[in-house]
């Protein structure tokens, strides 16, 4: 093997509010397998992830990362084969996860933090990006660390047929609590409530949606799962409990919108008295940790009490439209691009 074509997708122009394909450019450059130094391997992708922190990584806002630049490859997850190898450690044939970013080819060397072996066959590749990638990870640790979780509680969970979501609220009803999902749609809805096991979910886009989330909520809410911000934080904010617990993953309703008068969840929850225990925490604040959650979510995932759904686009071609519509709520579960 000597010369093989990448395609990648980069950031043409930032993006202002809603990304548009005109934001995105498809760039192809070749990969000499014969250029690999010592420790250095060649990756060929089968799985792209697409998740909403990319957009953040679009924005000049301060954020916890440097933002993309045009010209860069869009940053992200994806899962693929080792095809060209000088690495003692990962063989010809080894299926890894890297953080390649959106392109069909990619050369990592072995000591990369964000290189590491798909562990088990009996697991679909593209899990690997979500119920136990990151996505899942975010769940259950987040789940572990920040909602601080007790048996009889009552849980909100936004975004909740997403790939976060949807780990959260399995996780919560293993453990005791009662979960009332939310999502865009009523088939969303009967997928998070039959299939997932929700004790109740709510469609955020019907007319009395504030109503039922208060009819369903009597009691309060002990603890509020913030992935998406907007009409759902205003919802649950005032049934808030006292003691009430609000991990922020992200707030995906913001993303897009350009208002100046648009209000985070820590705007809104500051206004709260008394102010619920919340703070915005990233997956990586428990890194030592990483094995043992992906271990448990593995498990969960083949002794089937853990259950995932995935939206597939195919060809590198396509990620940038799955983005977007990923960003309106078009994807039903872990989004994903499958590129072989």
């Amino acid at each position: 093997m000597t010369q093989i074509i990448n395609k990648a997708i980069v950031m043409s122009t930032r993006p202002v509010g809603m990304p548009k394909l005109a934001d995105f450019c498809l760039q192809s450059h070749n990969i000499d397998s014969d250029d690999l130094t010592d420790g250095q391997v060649l990756i060929k992708n089968h799985y792209l992830s697409l998740d909403p922190y990319m957009r953040g990584r679009m924005s000049l806002k301060k954020s916890y990362a440097e933002p993309l630049q045009e010209g860069e490859i869009i940053t992200g997850e994806a899962v693929g084969e080792v095809i060209a190898s000088k690495s003692d450690k990962y063989h010809i044939g080894t299926f890894v996860c890297s953080m390649s970013g959106w392109q069909t080819h990619f050369v990592s060397h072995q000591r990369s933090s964000a290189l590491y072996p798909v562990f088990n066959d009996q697991i679909a590749l593209s899990a690997y990006l979500g119920v136990i990638g990151m996505p899942g990870r975010t769940a259950y640790l987040g789940f572990k660390h920040k909602a601080k979780p007790q048996p009889g509680e009552t849980i909100v969970v936004s975004a909740a047929s997403g790939a976060v979501g949807s780990v959260v609220g399995q996780l919560a009803k293993q453990h005791g609590l009662r979960v009332i999902g939310v999502t865009g749609s009523a088939q969303k809805c009967q997928y998070v409530k039959q299939q997932l096991g929700f004790d109740e979910c709510l469609n955020y886009q019907a007319d009395d949606f504030e109503q039922a989330l208060t009819t369903t909520c009597a009691n309060g809410i002990d603890i509020y799962w913030e992935g998406v911000g907007g009409r759902t934080l205003n919802a649950v904010a005032p049934l808030l409990n006292e003691g009430a617990r609000v991990p922020i993953c992200g707030f995906i309703s913001n993303y897009n919108d350009t208002s100046v008068a648009a209000e985070t969840p820590f705007q809104v929850l500051a206004k709260l008295k008394p102010t619920p225990e919340h703070g915005f925490f990233l997956v990586s604040d428990w890194l030592d940790e990483y094995p043992t959650a992906t271990m448990a979510l593995a498990q969960g995932v083949i002794d089937g009490s853990l259950k995932f759904k995935e939206s597939t686009a195919h060809g590198i071609a396509n990620a940038p439209q799955a983005f977007i519509g990923m960003l309106s709520g078009k994807n039903f579960g872990k989004q994903i691009v499958k590129l072989v």
